[in-house]
């Protein structure tokens, strides 16, 4: 102990750098987990239950892809289970520390849905879904105790966890609308995502000269005839995506269900999809929502801004890259299935080791895998279908493609 140095003291001293520690943990694992995150919000598409082979009408890739991009579903109503298994590692006490470290980027309450949505990147979850045009949408996350729902009503968006009793308020853009399209085609902090079909234009991005798009059959979902559309690279050769497949409704051509495995082969990363839909206009009411008296209400007065900075879509990005809302002043590399998202998060040093202060240290290190190149060194953090290189300069790499293709992308951009 120092001279004159209190017990008290350095105890307090020890926890501001063990907080500290955490803190900084949670932001280095953030953009994997982020990522997953992306992806498992696939889950407002899809849907889960084959039963029967439909006769439908032959139907080609391109005119089923058409049959997609001209939908223009409006009102809805159902129900979603998804499963995701991205194969994070246990994370131990972190999982707090992610859900701070994502609503850190936010207002702080544990009604916002930057916090609260980080929970769909594992395991297997409800939703009930409801939308009746651009300007009201709603989302409901049923746990086994309580209930999140998100709300959009016209400039209003609302978030309410029934377990803290919090409220979140933030608002839509000027138009009162969801996206810029007014049908949730940009990924807004304030939208809610229940259109089904943005998530697999996002997939058909990729769909170049080195993509194979094909129909599958048909199949029944959630008790309605679809046609199944397979998307899947030509060569796997750098990207860690292995085969999407979508079943689209023959009526509406709206996705019901969506299904991507990894190039390692496995279960599904995720598996997401409708157990029951209607297209009936929902109850007004279904959208009404008044603050629960003594709630604890956080009005987020800078959700716009941030909005604003975060809605850019990444042309060319890989499925589930796109959905990364990560890191001003991102950019992507490469094309197609080997696209990559870069940002700088000008934090230098690198991951902390085991050498750091702090009882975080070894922990983190342990997590990833240490690289180096041509740009230095790094840590790459792995999932099924995300991987991450965040360099000691500082810069993140993020991309569903394989280590190898990190360490190339950084060696590039150095």
């Amino acid at each position: 102990m120092a001279p004159y140095e209190s017990d008290d003291s350095r105890s307090a001293e020890e926890a501001e750098e063990r907080h500290s520690a955490r803190r900084k943990a949670a932001r280095y694992v953030v953009p994997v987990a982020v990522v997953g995150v992306a992806a498992a919000t696939i889950g407002l598409v899809p849907a889960l239950a084959d039963s029967g082979d439909p006769d439908l009408p032959k139907i080609t890739a391109q005119q089923l892809v058409q049959k997609i991009a001209e939908s223009d579903v409006q009102q809805l109503s159902g129900t979603v289970k998804i499963t995701t298994d991205l194969g994070l590692p246990d994370l131990g006490g972190l999982e707090s520390g992610l859900a701070s470290g994502a609503a850190g980027n936010g207002s702080g309450s544990s009604a916002d849905p930057s916090a609260k949505l980080t929970e769909l990147a594992s395991g297997t979850h409800t939703l009930r879904v409801a939308a009746d045009g651009p300007d009201r949408q709603k989302v409901s996350l049923i746990e086994s105790a309580a209930e999140y729902s998100l709300i959009h009503d016209g400039k209003d968006v609302w978030g309410y966890d029934s377990k803290s009793d919090e409220v979140y308020h933030g608002t839509a853009d000027q138009d009162g609308k969801a996206g810029k399209d007014g049908k949730g085609g940009e990924k807004g902090r304030a939208e809610v995502p229940a259109t089904p079909r943005d998530f697999a234009e996002e997939a058909l991005k990729a769909a170049d000269d080195t993509t194979s798009v094909t129909v599958d059959g048909t199949a029944q979902v959630a008790g309605r005839d679809a046609y199944k559309l397979v998307v899947k690279p030509k060569h796997a050769s750098g990207t860690t995506v292995g085969v999407i497949s979508i079943a689209v409704d023959a009526e509406t051509g709206m996705p019901l269900k969506f299904t991507l495995t990894p190039a390692s082969g496995g279960a599904a990363v995720v598996d997401v999809g409708f157990t029951q839909v209607g297209f009936a206009k929902p109850a007004a009411s279904t959208f009404d929502f008044t603050p629960p008296k003594g709630a604890k209400i956080t009005e987020d007065k800078d959700a716009a801004a941030r909005e604003h900075a975060s809605a850019a879509p990444h042309e060319g990005v890989a499925p589930g890259v796109g959905l990364l809302g990560g890191g001003d002043g991102a950019k992507v590399v490469g094309k197609g299935w080997n696209s990559i998202a870069t940002f700088d998060t000008g934090e230098k040093g690198g991951v902390p080791s085991s050498t750091g202060k702090g009882d975080m240290g070894g922990f983190l290190g342990s997590l990833g895998d240490q690289v180096s190149g041509g740009f230095g060194k790094g840590t790459v953090f792995s999932t099924r279908l995300i991987n991450a290189l965040i360099t000691d300069d500082g810069k993140v790499y993020v991309g569903a493609v394989t280590k190898d293709a990190l360490v190339k992308a950084a060696d590039a951009g150095k």
